[in-house]
């Protein structure tokens, strides 16, 4: 099944390509590539030449923004696959900056994705064992498209002197992306990865000043926001990617809409220019009825919303954007069906099917390859 873009619809989808300001950046338009990890970097997570061609064929394609895959800050307890990429060191830094010149030079900016995977880490090649907000073992299966088996193992709880590690942790890594010639970071506070499993109720079960209300439950994530602003400075993009849903708990949800309120608040009072929200079909309501998730965001945080989730039909992308619930619209399936799909949008050409050959039976470039030339010679 294919969509075909008709003149009417590139009059419907023109807010698309309208431009936008974040943290006093100019973006040629409102079309973002969401963060998708791809495991493809080097054993020492070094981004590789096949890496700055992936992430430069999208800038190349007419997206004005690209978003990293999750980078794992330290060499610690954050790294949560083989083969994912880093900025834990001036050397996997400099390995980036290729990535950032080809992005720039078509265009577009690039935001650097920091994850730290917590309890929910399939692969780390300094430490055995993983850690988290509580003693306890993730719910779900590691997942074989990233190179993972069986169940997750039972994460340590964290100790004070860890968290505060991971905080630092944090911030350093900005700091090399602003180094590396990136245009701003994003802090993953989503998909059950280290942050968001502080903020999940029944997965953080602490009892000290990191456990218990929202706001306690809240805290690491609003002090790494700050250590990450004061290592970067005001002149640098800082988001927050936000989600209900996790890898490991698709259909986790929060208790309603008065958490989301508060959350939203809460964050809207950090030094941050952004707010990422992630839903499998963004435009549903987040809890049954009322407004998306990224409606919630934007109306009780007030800052910039980018929305992901299932948003490849133009159309149904741009009346998000004119509806007044997101400032920009992040694509995974659409921007990997189509590195060019913006441009195919305003030229009216054809948009094709997502086709999940690509992540399987692993999620990386080389994997990518090989279905697109099959593909091409049958």
């Amino acid at each position: 099944m294919h969509t075909d873009v008709t003149s009417e619809n590139r009059i419907a989808t023109a807010r698309l390509f309208e431009p936008l300001t974040i943290g006093g950046r100019e973006f040629c338009n409102r079309l973002a590539v969401a963060p998708m990890t791809r495991v493809s970097a080097t054993e020492a997570g070094h981004a590789t030449a096949r890496m700055a061609d992936y992430y430069g064929a999208f800038a190349e394609g007419g997206f004005g923004l690209v978003i990293t895959e999750g980078l794992y800050p330290d060499q610690l307890w954050s790294q949560g696959y083989l083969h994912q990429p880093g900025l834990s060191d001036d050397a996997q830094r400099d390995s980036w900056q290729p990535v950032v010149d080809r992005v720039h030079a078509a265009g577009a900016r690039i935001i650097a994705q920091l994850m730290h995977a917590g309890a929910v880490s399939q692969g780390n090649r300094f430490r055995p064992g993983t850690r988290g907000p509580s003693a306890a073992r993730p719910a779900g299966h590691q997942m074989p498209f990233y190179r993972g088996s069986g169940e997750y193992p039972v994460a340590a709880e964290m100790t004070k002197s860890e968290i505060d590690e991971a905080i630092a942790g944090f911030a350093a890594a900005a700091g090399r992306a602003r180094e590396a010639g990136f245009d701003g970071v994003e802090i993953h506070g989503a998909n059950g990865y280290l942050l968001d499993q502080f903020l999940t109720e029944g997965v953080n079960r602490r009892t000290d000043a990191y456990g218990g209300e929202v706001a306690s439950r809240l805290r690491i994530t609003i002090e790494v926001v700050q250590a990450v602003r004061a290592a970067v400075g005001p002149d640098f993009i800082v988001g927050v990617r936000s989600s209900q849903a996790k890898v490991n708990d698709f259909v986790h949800k929060w208790r309603g809409p008065e958490e989301a309120a508060e959350t939203y608040a809460r964050l809207g009072q950090l030094p941050l220019d952004y707010l990422h929200t992630t839903e499998f079909e963004a435009w549903q309501p987040a809890f049954g009825k009322g407004p998306s998730l990224a409606a919630l965001a934007k109306r009780h945080s007030r800052l910039t919303v980018l929305a992901n989730g299932s948003l490849h039909d133009p159309a149904r992308a741009a009346d998000m954007l004119s509806a007044g619930e997101a400032d920009m619209i992040t694509l995974g399936r659409g921007a990997l069906t189509h590195a060019d799909w913006p441009r195919r949008v305003a030229e009216g050409s054809q948009i094709g099917e997502f086709d999940r050959q690509i992540l399987s039976p692993l999620a990386t470039l080389e994997n990518d390859d090989q279905v697109r030339a099959r593909g091409a010679s049958a």
